[in-house]
């Protein structure tokens, strides 16, 4: 660790708010604690969240994406996020299963702002609820339900900064590694580049549901 970086660490409530001051205002009121119909809105325009969980080898955050209104409210105090088919690492799962706390951060292509919301989890695969969640004729594996303890806009301003939805600004996936190459390299030559990438188009075709 760089020392200079360890002599300026922050270490204590006290000096985090020196630093930063404190919220107030429209920072303070909009967080609530149950999905306002405004609320509600966002999520059902929103084609994509990251959902992060934390069991006991520590954080992780999932992407999730699905036609816009994929998470449903099911009322004021509840979302239901189905879960598709993925790569099986079931990072996300296994942590609920050890600690409920949740939190999702939902993304509205074109708009700035995005939308948080804090709660805990279980994981159902009652056939009725995966029923609602049908795509052609594939189920999700399960469904998590959020039990809302928290939720608040946060401001453009990150968007902005980032510039996330200018086209102007997206680059050429072809101008980064490919995910072949990337496994390739990483498991030293146990997954070969080439026949990754050349299966990868058709193999996400098949396995998106």
């Amino acid at each position: 660790m760089n020392t200079h970086f360890e002599e300026h660490r922050i270490s204590d409530i006290a000096t985090l708010e020196q630093v930063y001051g404190y919220a107030s205002g429209p920072a303070i009121e909009k967080e609530i604690d149950y999905i306002h119909p405004h609320y509600g809105a966002l999520i059902a325009a929103s084609p994509f969240a990251v959902l992060a969980t934390c069991g006991p080898d520590g954080m992780d955050a999932s992407p999730r994406g699905d036609p816009a209104g994929f998470i449903v409210v099911e009322d004021e105090k509840t979302l239901l996020v189905p879960d598709r088919r993925g790569n099986n690492r079931i990072d996300s799962m296994r942590n609920i299963l050890t600690n409920p706390h949740v939190a999702l951060l939902f993304l509205i292509p074109g708009c700035g702002e995005t939308l948080r919301v804090n709660g805990r989890a279980h994981i159902s695969i009652a056939p009725a609820l995966l029923e609602r969640f049908v795509m052609g004729d594939k189920l999700p594996r399960s469904v998590i339900v959020v039990e809302v303890d928290k939720v608040f806009f946060q401001c453009s301003k990150s968007i902005m900064r980032s510039k996330l939805w200018d086209a102007s600004r997206h680059i050429d996936r072809k101008s980064l590694p490919s995910t072949g190459t990337i496994l390739e390299d990483v498991s030293n030559s146990k997954i070969v580049a080439l026949d990754y990438d050349k299966a990868a188009p058709e193999r996400l075709k098949a396995t998106m549901y």
